[in-house]
This record gives C-alpha cells, structure tokens and sequence, in this order.
C-alpha cells in the first residue's frame, strides 16, 4: 500500500472534491469554499476521479524550485562574504555585494548564506521595553539632536577618537559629522560653526546633560549659570534642551549604533585610515545615509534662520570669560598676566570690565565695550595641576601617554643601507 504525503490544503481540497465526485456538492459552491475559480475545480475534479488522491498532489513537491540562486552567483557570495564583508552584517553585505561587485541579491537570501557559512547568528527577539512616544517635529530644522560617541572608529589603525552627530529630528537626516580628538567646547563649536554655515540657525539643540551644555552644579553666587556653549547658542538665539534619559533622545543613539556598524567597514574598503583623512569624506557618507535612511517632513516649511551681520562667529564661538582690570591695567587669564597697552591716561580703564575670548588655536582677544584691547604678556607663571571632568580623563590620559607611531610607509619600516650593511652584504657577518 502507497503511503501519499498531503498538506493541509491538499487535503481540504480532497474533502470538498470527494462531495463533488458524489454530487453532494455542485462545483460553484465548491469553488467558493476553495477560494478557486469554477473552471479549476472542474480540473481538480477530473484528477481526483481519474488518478484518486494522488492527483491533487503538486507535482512540483521535492523538486529544486525556479527561483533558486544560481550555483555560480552562491559561490561568488560565498567567496566575497569571506574574503571581505566577514564582520559586515546582512543588510550592509548585500548593499556592498550589489555595489562594488554587482551581484543583484535579497537581503534574505544573504542572511540565508551567512546562516549556513556561520558568519552570522540570528539574533534573540527581545522584550520589548515600552517608552513614551513622542511624534517626530514637523518642520525641518525645528529640532536637532546633537551627541558625540568615542569608539574606535578607525579598528585599531588609528588611536580612539571621538564622532560629533548632528542629526535632524524630522526626517532622520544627517546634518553634521566630524571626527575629533574628545568631546569639548571647542569641538562642538567647530561642528556647529560648519553647520550653521551650511544650514543657519536651527530652533533648539537636543543634547543630554553633558556638563558641556548644561552646568549641574550651580554654586550659590550663580543662580542662572550658563556653560560656554549655551552662552554662544543664546547670542545665536537657538535654544538648548537637555534630554532626561537616553531613551528620550532615542534617535542619536539609534543612529551611533547604525554609525558604529556601518562607519568603520566603509573606511575599511577606502582605505582611511585616520581621522585627517576621515573628515573629507564624511560629507558623501552622509549623502549616501541620507539617501537611504531619511524621511520627508510633515511640512514643507524649512525652520532654519539665516545668519545675520551682527552673528559674528568667530566672536561668538569662543570661550569668554570676564575680568576686571587692576590699576597697573592688567589681568589673568588661565595663569598668564596680561598688560594692556593704551594711549588714553590710566585711570580711564582702571576697574573697567573687560572680556577675554580665546579660540581653539589658543589665540586671546581682549574687549572693552565689544572692541579689541592692545595688549602684551607680562609673566607666564608655572605650570598648575589640571582641571579635568571624570568624562575627559581618559582622553588627557591617552593624549598624554601616546607614543609616535611611524607609517606604513615610513623608511623606518622599509630599512636603509648603512656603511656596515653594504659591508656585510660584500664580506659577511662581523661576527666571523
């Protein structure tokens, strides 16, 4: 006796047919049931009668299907997952498959391979964790998430260094990238100032509360504190808002863990290797990723304001910090006592309330009612201990202890003939 293997749905059809073949069922009443049209039944029915069971049976069961890869394009897959998309994950091996070798693939197919390769374990469905949600903003521009990420971007061929994001909330469009030593004032002030060349003034800036941009010790003599950041987003009239929870900021942090995957095998393949190098290059990085990841806006207006004449930027973005003249004209400033030199009679500027603004280079203006003071370093004092944030340690640490590392390419690497070398190619070894 032939034992016939049947789905669920072969059978169904089997018991429907069966009241048909015994005219306890007419074929459109059957048709309807079976979902099918009435001409199909009919087929179906002729089979049932002549070959039983077995007729209703795909023949198609056990056989390779149509659809199947090529044997040919698998083995290229194959070759290229382990000769250089190893560590990438599915996704990013089929973009990089159908873009720098031009083999047209599913991202299912791919995940399918590496499965079977081993070059990829499917990930445990997790519980989710519920958070409020919150609607993304309207308008492009009206709220832009800023955070930066230390990782080791360049996979150990370049020391650790840190990525600023600056990253719309509307459309999840990348504004901003740049590769920079530690997160500080002068790093975001760097970032910020590109930004706002290229797009203007956003409506709020969406950080956490790194003490960069908020203050979270405010001693008793300052009630309404300000950090050099938020001093400089408020001349620019852009407000800064601190996030309560990493959660709430989702979107940035979502995105570092997309940057962190996909960044450093795309510096892989090009061939960068430092952040020099990386800088130039994350302007088409960021179009790609935009291309692909961002959405449009709600509404079509465009929130950001045009600099005005009077948003001075090299001015604005440096650290300012306040001081009052002695009676000899001078003042100090992070150890150094500056003299200042004026034709006008002394006593004009004695307790006046200057304003002492350093840039990233280190260079110091001086100003009294928002003009330039001539001045000249009097006496630089010793070296002092450094004041450091927990946050920053590790960066100083590092910076410090850094040794030089020579290129690939460096003569070093590569060797040079010396006197005694050429010797002892011609005579041998000194030692006989």
């Amino acid at each position: 006796m032939d034992i016939i293997q049947m789905s669920k749905k072969e059978i169904k059809r089997l018991e429907v047919l069966e009241k048909v073949k015994t005219k306890q069922m007419t074929h459109r009443v059957a048709a309807e049931i079976l979902k099918l049209s009435i001409r199909q039944v009919k087929r179906l029915a002729k089979a049932n009668r002549e070959q039983g069971a077995a007729g209703l049976v795909s023949k198609r069961r056990g056989q390779p299907s149509n659809n199947q890869i090529a044997k040919e394009v698998k083995q290229k897959v194959v070759d290229r997952l382990y000769s250089t998309y190893t560590d990438f994950g599915p996704t990013l091996a089929q973009e990089k498959l159908a873009e720098r070798d031009g083999v047209e693939i599913s991202v299912s197919s791919v995940r399918k391979i590496m499965i079977e390769e081993g070059l990829w374990k499917p990930k445990k469905v997790k519980q989710p964790r519920i958070h409020q949600l919150r609607e993304r903003r309207g308008c492009f521009g009206e709220l832009v998430q800023i955070d930066g990420s230390p990782h080791d971007w360049f996979e150990g061929r370049s020391p650790k260094c840190t990525l600023l994001a600056f990253i719309d909330d509307a459309t999840g469009a990348l504004l901003q990238l740049k590769f920079v030593k530690s997160e500080s004032f002068f790093s975001y002030a760097q970032a910020a100032e590109e930004y706002l060349l290229q797009y203007g003034k956003p409506v709020a800036f969406y950080s956490d509360k790194n003490s960069i941009f908020k203050v979270n010790r405010v001693s008793n003599s300052k009630t309404e504190a300000l950090t050099q950041f938020s001093r400089a987003m408020l001349e620019l009239d852009i407000e800064i808002i601190c996030a309560e929870s990493p959660e709430a900021k989702g979107r940035v942090e979502r995105l570092f863990k997309t940057l962190q995957d996909r960044l450093p095998k795309e510096l892989r393949l090009l061939g960068i290797n430092d952040p020099e190098s990386a800088n130039p290059y994350l302007p088409t990085f960021m179009q790609h990723f935009n291309q692909r990841f961002a959405v449009k806006p709600r509404s079509t207006i465009n929130a950001h304001r045009p600099l005005t004449a009077t948003d001075n930027l090299d001015r604005i973005l440096t650290w300012q910090e306040e001081r009052t003249l002695s009676k000899n004209l001078t003042l100090q400033y992070h150890f150094v006592l500056y003299q200042i030199k004026t034709d006008r009679p002394s006593y004009a500027l004695q307790k006046a309330s200057v304003k002492v603004c350093e840039d990233a280079t280190g260079h110091v203006t001086i100003l009294y009612k928002d003009k330039p003071l001539a001045y000249s370093i009097y006496h630089r004092q010793a070296k002092q201990a450094l004041v450091v944030s927990s946050k920053d340690i590790n960066a100083v640490l590092d910076n410090k202890n850094q040794s030089y590392k020579p290129p690939l390419d460096h003569p070093w690497r590569k060797g040079f003939a010396t006197p005694l070398s050429k010797w002892s190619a011609n005579k041998g070894d000194i030692s006989t």
